[in-house]
């Protein structure tokens, strides 16, 4: 090829995620040519070890179990979560996309369990969950896709800078041969001309230490996280070197259910997310007190836990833990599960003051039963079940980094924004790069399904575009 340019292609993707494979797979079947680039020796980014959940109102078990919900109440609850500052337009189109992008999967082959889960913040269950608990089955279905339309994925391939014109239009990328994440580049650089579009997909910064405490100084190295080592903020850098908008970098979620006995995000977290936040308390073992509604959103459960400046209990009895057993029995071998015969010998176990959790417990259970307002704002109707079934399980519970609410400024159409909220020419981002759809804080299982909304809507409208001619790169 003649000129600056090593490769070409229509579409460029940068990341293969749920949302860099959604934008290739709907780029070719809209006719493009597509390249995929990923940095890393494996696909799938945190796509790939997240726990395979997605929320959605009117979603296929929903209709089928008779459960009454609609995009408008999904809406209110993610505005509420994000405290009013996610940006209505894109939240409206995750909110009446977000069933489509899960039969968009089930199309490509992903299975689900015929079971609906209801997470903090959430008004209604609408969590549907991957037969195989594994978000892997989407990055396996999505690349069995791209493989019969003939996408190949460029691994240890990473974003250098994005490529411009004298206009501002983008027009490439610059690319480093052979990533090693443990030592950087390691070989030599190319450039690939997108004759229609780039889009971003590169997911978040999580476990970029640096650059997040850029945005938070108390998210240091002591804090761990729950993302893939891959989760480093250069795809945002290259979109900011060119004078794309920033939007909420400094809203990093943690996740609450972080077990405080395991690295990242493992089946001890698991057993928190889907036993004891659900079914059980959560106390200050200094106090032997419950400390936050249990069903509140991940900011307001993340805040609480640090504001007590130690590692927190959750406890749950036989009935709870029975949501999850398999993480249990995991657990329980590994000791990051604790079992007691009686609430106090529990307390004990953790040094508690005497009697303070045998009344936490009481106090909580009598509120059950008479219908009383929690004190936290926990409702306390006939969803909630008393702690009265021994044996009684304890897991230690401080919180991680787990998502990076912030990224780059994005138009409806997935559009990338300049800092005067002017769409960059043919440049696209989608998923965990992004800012706007969360604010303050993300509702659980949205994170998969908006990657797929907006991934689906990057790819269609870079396919869309027409070729450009001029051939002259600027990095």
């Amino acid at each position: 090829m003649s000129g600056p340019w090593d490769e070409q292609t229509d579409v460029v993707v940068i990341g293969s995620g749920a949302a860099g494979l959604s934008a290739a797979i709907e780029a070719e079947a809209a006719g493009a040519s597509v390249v995929v680039l990923e940095k890393m020796k494996v696909t799938g980014g945190n796509t790939r070890i997240s726990d395979g959940c997605l929320s959605a109102p009117n979603n296929f078990l929903q209709k089928r179990m008779g459960v009454a919900d609609s995009p408008e109440l999904f809406y209110e609850d993610l505005m509420k979560a994000g405290l009013g500052l996610n940006h209505p337009e894109l939240v409206r189109i995750f909110a009446e996309q977000a069933s489509d992008a899960i039969d968009w999967t089930r199309d490509l082959g992903v299975r689900y369990l015929d079971r609906l889960d209801r997470f903090g913040g959430h008004s209604a269950a609408r969590g549907v969950t991957i037969r195989n608990n594994a978000g892997v089955d989407i990055i396996k279905a999505q690349r069995k896709k791209l493989g019969r339309l003939g996408v190949t994925i460029q691994t240890r391939s990473s974003l250098v800078a994005l490529i411009t014109d004298a206009d501002g239009m983008t027009t490439g990328v610059r690319v480093g041969c052979g990533h090693d994440p443990s030592g950087g580049i390691r070989e030599n650089t190319k450039n690939i001309r997108a004759l229609r579009g780039v889009v971003i997909a590169t997911g978040g910064f999580g476990g970029d230490v640096g650059f997040r405490m850029r945005q938070n100084p108390r998210l240091d190295e002591t804090v761990s996280s729950t993302n893939h080592k891959g989760a480093t903020a250069e795809g945002l850098i290259a979109g900011l070197k060119i004078h794309a908008m920033p939007v909420h970098l400094s809203w990093i979620q943690l996740g609450p259910w972080g077990c405080a006995d395991e690295i990242g995000y493992g089946r001890g977290a698991r057993f928190a997310s889907y036993s004891i936040y659900p079914a059980g308390v959560v106390v200050d073992p200094g106090t032997g007190r419950r400390i936050v509604n249990e069903w509140g959103d991940r900011r307001q459960r993340s805040d609480a836990i640090f504001n007590t400046g130690r590692a927190c209990i959750g406890i749950v009895d036989s009935k709870g833990a029975e949501l999850d057993p398999d993480s249990l029995g995991h657990c329980l071998e590994t000791r990051k599960i604790r079992k007691f015969k009686t609430i106090a010998g529990l307390g004990d176990a953790y040094g508690m003051p005497d009697g303070a959790l045998e009344k936490t417990v009481a106090d909580y259970n009598r509120s059950i039963e008479d219908g009383k307002a929690d004190r936290f704002g926990k409702p306390l109707g006939r969803d909630a079940n008393p702690i009265d079934a021994p044996p009684f399980y304890a897991l230690g519970i401080w919180p991680k980094v787990h998502y990076t609410s912030g990224g780059l400024g994005i138009d409806s159409s997935a559009q990338v924004l300049d800092l005067h909220g002017r769409p960059i020419p043919r440049l696209f981002a989608a998923g965990e790069v992004t800012g706007g759809v969360h604010g303050a804080s993300r509702l659980g299982g949205c994170a998969l399904p908006e990657c797929i909304v907006f991934g689906r809507i990057a790819g269609r409208g870079a396919a869309a575009l027409t070729p450009w001619t001029s051939a002259e790169p600027r990095a």
